[in-house]
């Protein structure tokens, strides 16, 4: 404790170098354990995207193509699902509920989904949360749409107000499905999930707005009236892709293989887990390039430890000599070195976490907002003690230098002038 002391009032004398080198260890620790928790969240956000849906159902292709287009509504279907194999697979006894979707079209911008009242009943996101509405209700008529929070938001839209849906999932489309406009009767709550920038349509309106469309453009002279479309048969000839519900996962991989093997028209189901973690590992090299390049900016905070340190002990030269005078021994200026680095890297790392913990409650309500993460204000995890206790330990050692080096000083040295 008596070295501890007098390394705090040694630190104090030196107050300017002690605050610059303790703002840039706090800095370093900062930025580390905010690329920790940035790392930790998207990736469960990402696997949170997704849950209770045992098989997704869609054309013979890449996995990662189906999960992308079907749940994430990125990309396109090489092919489409017909409505007569889905409701072959829908109707068998193992299997206990199924969402039907189809894609393709979009809203200036964002991606528009036809499907049933089922995705609102069986959609599960984050550990089984159903999805609830934020105000409105869910379609009940053929041009009514559900939004997701972000379409809501983003695009500054009410109830009972009519949005047009344009063919393609481009951003920009010169083709507009104008002469059907949908009526917004339901927004959904925030999610953190693609379903908040999804426009939800009928199934029976996804079919309407393409009634006499022949290789995506509509044949001139067929179009149609919303009431004349109502006459019509709206049954869905084909879908994109379908989720999957079963009585018991013992039959999962029974009828994946049965699906993988149909005969009548080139199938494939993945499971949704697998899929999603093959996807993180594909684009989960950002995360580990964001917390090498933390690290680094953690060694550059100690190695301008190590610097002020070093620096100092020829300046302080004399004042080891004096104290070598009053009896103090090597492995007390030793002590003295060492005990410096570790206040100034044990206050760094406590300021470091206390900057990320008010940058959390700044943050937290725009990151859930805007990029459906949420950053939870708690206490530290095991990995974050684990980051603090490596950096603590790392400032020790890089201590350990300068001290070495002042140990070795005689006390001659020390009271002789160099010329």
């Amino acid at each position: 404790m008596p070295i501890l002391t007098l390394a705090w009032k040694s630190l104090l004398n030196r107050r300017l170098t002690a605050l610059l080198t303790l703002l840039s260890i706090a800095l370093s620790v900062t930025l580390l354990l905010g690329v920790e928790r940035l790392r930790v969240e998207a990736h469960t956000s990402f696997t949170n995207t997704l849950s209770g849906t045992d098989l997704i159902i869609g054309a013979r292709g890449g996995s990662t193509q189906l999960l992308l287009y079907s749940v994430f509504r990125m990309g396109s279907a090489t092919n489409n699902l017909s409505w007569n194999s889905y409701r072959e697979f829908a109707e068998r006894p193992e299997v206990a509920w199924t969402i039907p979707l189809s894609l393709g079209d979009s809203h200036r911008g964002y991606p528009v989904l036809g499907t049933n009242l089922d995705y609102f009943r069986y959609y599960r996101y984050a550990n089984q949360r159903s999805l609830e509405l934020a105000s409105g209700r869910t379609f009940d008529g053929v041009h009514e749409a559900v939004l997701g929070a972000e379409v809501a938001a983003r695009l500054g839209y009410a109830l009972e107000q009519e949005i047009i849906i344009a063919h393609g999932s481009g951003a920009v489309s010169f083709i507009q499905h104008d002469d059907q406009p949908f009526r917004v009767v339901g927004i959904l709550q925030p999610t953190g999930t693609p379903v908040d920038r999804t426009v939800h349509i009928p199934l029976e309106g996804w079919e309407a707005i393409h009634i006499g469309w022949i290789g995506g453009a509509p044949i001139p002279g067929r179009r149609i009236t919303p009431e004349q479309a109502l006459t019509r048969d709206l049954t869905p000839k084909s879908i994109t892709a379908a989720l999957v519900g079963l009585e018991s996962r013992m039959s999962i991989f029974r009828m994946q293989r049965e699906i993988n093997e149909y005969r009548r028209e080139p199938l494939q189901a993945i499971l949704p887990g697998v899929a999603l973690q093959e996807l993180w590992s594909l684009i989960g090299m950002v995360e580990r390039v964001l917390l090498v390049i933390s690290g680094f900016v953690v060694v550059v905070g100690l190695v301008g430890l190590l610097t002020a340190l070093l620096t100092g002990i020829d300046e302080r030269r004399r004042e080891m000599a004096i104290l070598r005078s009053v009896g103090a021994r090597p492995v007390h200026i030793f002590g003295l070195i060492i005990g410096e680095a570790g206040v100034l890297t044990l206050l760094g790392t406590s300021l470091g976490l206390g900057l990320l913990y008010l940058l959390l409650l700044f943050t937290q309500p725009i990151a859930e907002s805007h990029f459906g993460l949420f950053f939870a204000i708690g206490f530290p995890t095991l990995v974050e003690f684990a980051i603090l206790g490596a950096v603590l330990l790392a400032g020790l050692l890089a201590g350990a230098i300068p001290a070495l080096r002042a140990y070795r000083n005689s006390l001659s040295d020390g009271m002789s002038v160099r010329i």
